[in-house]
């Protein structure tokens, strides 16, 4: 599938800001799975800009406006290939996971941080789903199933900052809840997982050149011989209608825009995400 995705964020200042220094995740990633053949960030007022690559090798835009403005307006532009297969069955087993090898190369990916620490009936849940399976592949899919069923998808029943536990506790969320909730059991039980961001066209049959409104999506990835995705929100193995664009420990690690601003006191932010089938 060929996708363009096109991600605008507008900021709209109480009065004029007088500089402003931000940091973009909005560029795909080229991975066996996707390859990205084209894409851009662009900003205005027109900024100084510099590309790297983070820690976690995400794709980085930094950028400082330092004209006075009143508005400013980010837009990335990109255009993806996607072909993914199927992850395959689970292979690696509890004990492997306890050996050096994955223990310590991954244990950035084992915290339980207070952003994704379980409530404790939900760890009481996430054990009772350790001693049942077989596999630590197999515990994996029966947590995202877990959190799909308890946790309803309600916009604004969260935000940003919301951990985990609290999620769980009013049973409510987004996906950015639905994926710390799945990362902390995973973490709970051993298994390493990361949090990944992107986007996924919400068409199942998405038309080829209709152009429908879209969102960032987050969905997780754990370890077993590789890196296993699965989205907790709707319960499925992502296929070709998601692109990556970034992977960390939580939210915090892949935020689309982060930064900060001096001269006004507040400001207002506005999202618009279009997504059009290309082939």
């Amino acid at each position: 599938m060929q996708l363009r995705i096109v991600h605008r964020t507008t900021f709209e200042y109480d009065g004029r800001a007088v500089a402003s220094y931000n940091q973009a995740r909005l560029t795909p990633l080229t991975t066996p799975g996707q390859i990205v053949s084209h894409s851009r960030v662009e900003v205005s007022p027109p900024p100084w800009t510099f590309d790297y690559r983070d820690y976690f090798g995400t794709a980085v835009t930094a950028f400082e406006v330092l004209d006075p403005h009143e508005t400013m307006t980010v837009t990335a532009t990109s255009t993806v290939y996607t072909d993914r297969t199927p992850a395959g069955v689970p292979t690696i087993e509890w004990e492997q996971l306890q050996h050096p090898d994955v223990a310590d190369e991954y244990t950035e990916y084992l915290a339980l941080t207070p952003v994704v620490a379980l409530h404790p009936e939900l760890s009481e849940r996430v054990e009772r789903i350790r001693a049942e399976s077989r596999l630590p592949g197999d515990a994996a899919r029966q947590v995202c199933a877990l959190v799909h069923r308890e946790v309803e998808y309600r916009v604004g029943a969260t935000d940003v900052h919301t951990r985990a536990a609290d999620a769980w506790e009013q049973r409510a969320g987004v996906c950015q809840d639905m994926a710390h909730l799945t990362i902390g059991a995973l973490r709970a039980l051993g298994i390493p997982a990361r949090y990944v961001s992107g986007y996924f066209h919400p068409r199942q049959e998405p038309a080829v050149g209709e152009s429908v409104p879209g969102e960032s999506h987050a969905w997780v990835e754990w370890w077993d011989h590789g890196w296993h995705a699965f989205d907790p929100t709707n319960d499925s193995e992502p296929g070709d209608r998601y692109v990556v664009v970034a992977a960390g420990r939580d939210y915090g690690d892949v935020k689309p825009l982060s930064g900060i601003f001096s001269g006004a006191k507040t400001s207002a932010m506005t999202v618009e995400v279009v997504l059009t089938r290309l082939g």
